[in-house]
């Protein structure tokens, strides 16, 4: 068992895919010993920054804790607000955008690829 307090793992950072802007990273896993085989971060999107559009090799989910933002996959979007989740899927290209006037803040979650043998 690993216990991570986030505040342990925060840092200042232009958001990946991109650097849209600027972000609060709480990298959380990083923090939990090897081996591990996923990914547990939050993110907290300055106003007007975005999460560019990238192509995913696994499920991705993004859990919207505060703020708003609009996620796309593959071209669809969708508006975000607190307590909702996208869950995308392997092979999409996503991205998520912070929309309105609060930063949002969101849980992000896949798993890491199998280490080689």
């Amino acid at each position: 068992m690993a216990v991570i307090d986030e505040r342990d793992t925060v840092r200042e950072e232009a958001p990946p895919h991109g650097a849209i802007g600027m972000s609060t990273a709480y990298r959380i896993s990083d923090a939990a010993p090897a081996p591990r085989t996923m990914e547990f971060r939050r993110r907290v999107l300055h106003k007007g920054a975005a999460i560019g559009e990238h192509p995913i090799a696994h499920d991705e989910v993004y859990y919207v804790l505060s703020g708003e933002g609009e996620v796309v996959s593959d071209g669809k979007r969708a508006q975000l607000t607190p307590g909702m989740t996208a869950y995308l899927y392997d092979g999409a290209v996503v991205g998520i955008w912070q929309r309105g006037e609060e930063p949002l803040s969101l849980v992000i979650a896949y798993p890491n690829p199998p280490a080689a043998k």
